[in-house]
């Protein structure tokens, strides 16, 4: 009998991002290696370690391609900029101090953190487990319209003080304004900028959510196009649905992706107090031995 279990699925280089960008640029060792990013994840680890159980939380990171979207879309990502050489040093570290907090590390060749993400949900949510997905990314959404998932969504940047925020389905159609199965076909209407996909000229989220409310899915607002408000859009919709089609497809999260096994290793205390000597990050050191952290 499999025993139900809380899972916590981490979008890596979301949450790494942020820290990155979160702490000062002054942090370094000794020896010139910047450590902000690695001091911001490591309080983002300890936060989520005290939220789930114990070897149940895994980080996904996205190792490089993205096969499926650039096959139908080869400017997919291309808007973003190169990763800072500054937290480029600092990765190798960040990996480190994942595995050796006790959590899980999967990547995958030519597919998207969220992509394995969706898939590892997906089998979860069907053993019957709970399954919290870490992330500010919008995309994924969706996959709490799977049983017992939900998204923990941290500390807005600009609002640190709001803390952070585990939303349901309900909570979903409060930010997007449709419910978590219609995420794909609201991104696919209104683009998202992040991915470089290009969505319908003029059409935000609220004129996107209001038509899906009135015709179901992506499908039904291209088939009542004439029948859209503003009427402007009419014409418009008609003309862009192989557009519109194709970028449902790149919305929508693949929850078939080839996966092995989901190991969380044990936490490694004397590695992690060696790591932390060895980055020269001495208060946490003092914390992590003293049981304060």
């Amino acid at each position: 009998m499999v025993r139900m279990a809380r899972y916590l699925l981490v979008d890596g280089y979301n949450m790494v991002f942020r820290a990155f960008y979160a702490m000062p640029d002054t942090l370094s060792r000794a020896d010139g290696l910047p450590t902000g990013a690695i001091h911001g994840w490591l309080n983002t680890l300890l936060h989520l370690s005290r939220s789930g159980e114990p070897g149940r939380s895994v980080v996904f990171f996205d190792l490089g391609g993205a096969s499926r979207q650039e096959a139908l879309l080869s400017q997919y990502k291309a808007n973003r900029a190169a990763m800072p050489d500054a937290l480029r040093a600092q990765m190798p570290y960040i990996k480190r101090l994942a595995l050796l907090m006790g959590f899980g590390a999967i990547e995958k060749e030519g597919v998207e953190a969220d992509d394995l993400i969706a898939t590892w949900a997906k089998r979860l949510s069907a053993e019957g487990h709970s399954v919290v997905i870490v992330s500010a990314d919008k995309d994924l959404g969706q996959c709490i319209a799977l049983p017992g998932v939900t998204q923990l969504l941290p500390p807005p940047t600009a609002n640190a003080a709001a803390g952070w925020r585990e939303i349901d389905s309900a909570g979903v159609e409060e930010k997007f304004g449709v419910p978590p199965s219609k995420v794909a076909d609201l991104l696919a209407l209104v683009g998202d900028t992040s991915d470089n996909i290009p969505g319908l000229d003029g059409v935000g989220p609220k004129t996107a959510a209001k038509w899906l409310a009135q015709f179901g899915s992506l499908e039904g607002v291209i088939a009542n196009c004439g029948d859209l408000k503003p009427q402007r859009f009419q014409n418009l919709v008609y003309q862009s649905r192989e557009l519109l089609r194709r970028n449902l497809v790149m919305t929508t999260l693949d929850y078939a992706v080839p996966v092995e096994s989901l190991d969380c290793p044990p936490r490694d205390e004397a590695a992690l107090c060696a790591l932390l000597e060895e980055l020269e990050m001495r208060r946490a050191l003092k914390n992590i031995k003293e049981g304060s952290l």
